[in-house]
């Protein structure tokens, strides 16, 4: 059934969630991203390193590719000499260092990966067959502790494809690769102290991954507690001070995984690297000129090894490696500097861009501000402009409705002499009843009521007149507000001297007065 026509109900809890772990991640289309789980067994952090930095060749189909193909029909008569039989030997031995130098990345069980159990009365059935396997089981292995060569030579002779995968017989509870790796962490501190070594607490699929990005050479170490050797080994030569100056050494760039062979993860390691005899040590290291992810083993350190002899190997598979590594970080290097140049160009090219742009904003703000204050000074002229016309329009309308001023005749009238601010004085008769606005009426209109310009027009609409001046008497002084009503013959009597006083003149004295008082 093809990866198009999967049901994805087809799927168990595990499977679908390591789906959608992969998917949030990669954004990789269902179709691809199914078959790349099942060739990674469902486990999400190999699919991912997969998917980022390629797949790692398979042994199997590298093997197959190896066999020798139908040759070509040849000629009896073949042309021999020593040159030719030199180079053909020296490319199948490098073609066979190359292969057993690689350090591929392993299948390691997902971490929540559910436990199978069988039901009850199966389990109950099968009682009987499980006691026997394990008596024959133990017997065997009983049998392998007394020879042990026994079991290293069926490793040896084994089909590879079934040295990838390990029952779990220890008793040792199956975990994650991270977890694994702190367990290991944790026992190496129990059985032999505080220690300076530096162990990552990941996979060692996530250690390869750090190796190969941060360019650095990854000592990976395995330890088997059932071998002799190991605890000598790694107190005498693992944590000799000479090793450890070494390890800990900041331009040497190491990174330090361990693992326990009774694990599934390192015993899958160790399958993968070939090892043979523990304690074990190599140095994996990424190689540019294999390709663009591969990664190889420049060092073995097999069995019990003197201290020196230790840190003169891992001195020299370091050394000898360098140069690749050092020419990657140089590239690495100019490449982040010339990514910071550009940064920092534009950087200040988004600077000057913001300059320019608030400068232009000010001045759209200013030409505005100035348009603005030009249409509100267009806008007083208008009103100033339409108020002296509906101003002159009014007073023509008022000084038509006064009335006719009394004759001599009348001996109730009221005579009022009125003092303008020209110098000019309004000399001027009142009915005994005429309002206190009539005569504000008259001062008003008294360039019009001079002039005879009395033209028939109507009052202004929408226009609200005030008078800008007040009459007083100078002895005694006495306002005559025209606000407060009355006529003229109850505030004034029957005549007097009034002088005209402007509103604003007086109001504009306060204000200085004011701020003076204030100042």
């Amino acid at each position: 059934m093809s990866t198009t026509d999967l049901d994805l109900d087809q799927l168990s809890p595990s499977e679908s969630t390591a789906l959608e772990t992969y998917t949030a991640v990669t954004g990789q289309e269902l179709t691809d991203a199914i078959p790349l789980l099942r060739r990674s067994q469902w486990n999400v952090q190999i699919a991912i390193a997969k998917f980022f930095d390629g797949e790692a060749p398979d042994p199997v189909e590298e093997a197959r590719a190896a066999l020798p193909q139908s040759p070509p029909p040849q000629s009896n008569r073949q042309t021999r000499n020593l040159m030719t039989e030199d180079i053909t030997e020296q490319l199948s031995l490098n073609q066979a260092a190359r292969a057993s130098d690689s350090a591929p990345r392993i299948t390691t069980q997902a971490e929540d990966q559910p436990v199978y159990r069988p039901p009850f009365i199966i389990a109950l059935l099968f009682t009987p067959f499980n006691l026997v396997y394990r008596l024959l089981y133990n017997s065997f292995r009983l049998f392998g502790t007394l020879f042990p060569f026994l079991p290293r030579l069926f490793n040896a002779t084994a089909n590879p494809a079934l040295q990838g995968t390990r029952r779990n017989t220890t008793g040792r509870r199956t975990l994650g690769p991270k977890d694994t790796a702190a367990r290991f962490i944790r026992e190496f501190e129990e059985e032999y102290g505080s220690h300076p070594i530096p162990f990552l607490e990941n996979g060692y699929n996530m250690a390869l991954e750090k190796s190969q990005r941060d360019l650095k050479f990854l000592l990976v170490v395995l330890l088997s507690p059932e071998h002799d050797d190991t605890n000598e080994w790694v107190q005498d030569t693992l944590l000799a001070p000479e090793v450890l100056e070494y390890i800990n050494e900041a331009q040497n760039n190491v990174l330090v995984w361990g693992g326990n062979v009774q694990d599934s993860e390192a015993y899958q390691v160790a399958n993968s690297l070939r090892v043979t005899k523990f304690p074990f040590a190599a140095v994996v290291v990424h190689t540019p000129s294999v390709s663009s992810t591969a990664m190889s083993v420049v060092g073995r350190i097999a069995g019990f090894t003197p201290p020196a002899e230790f840190a003169n190997k891992l001195r020299t598979a370091i050394s000898s490696n360098q140069a690749p590594l050092e020419r990657i970080r140089s590239s690495r290097a100019e490449q982040q500097a010339s990514r910071s140049l550009r940064e920092q160009q534009d950087s200040a090219y988004e600077r000057s861009l913001a300059i320019d742009r608030e400068r232009a904003r000010q001045r759209r703000e200013a030409e505005a501000a100035r348009q603005r204050e030009e249409q509100e000074a267009a806008d007083r002229q208008a009103a100033e402009e339409k108020r002296e016309r509906d101003l002159a329009q009014w007073k023509q309308w008022r000084a038509q409705s006064l009335p006719e001023e009394p004759g001599t005749d009348v001996k109730d009238a009221v005579r009022i002499s009125v003092r303008l601010p020209s110098g000019e004085r309004i000399m001027r008769r009142f009915a005994a009843d005429a309002e206190i606005e009539e005569l504000y009426a008259v001062v008003e209109c008294y360039e019009e009521l001079q002039a005879g310009r009395l033209a028939e027009v109507s009052k202004p609409e929408e226009f609200t007149h005030q008078y800008g001046f007040r009459l007083v008497s100078p002895m005694p002084r006495a306002v005559y507000g025209v606000e407060e009503g009355g006529t003229i013959r109850d505030k004034i009597g029957r005549g007097g001297n009034l002088l005209v006083e402007p509103i604003e003149a007086e109001e504009d004295e306060n204000e200085v007065e004011e701020e003076e008082t204030v100042t």
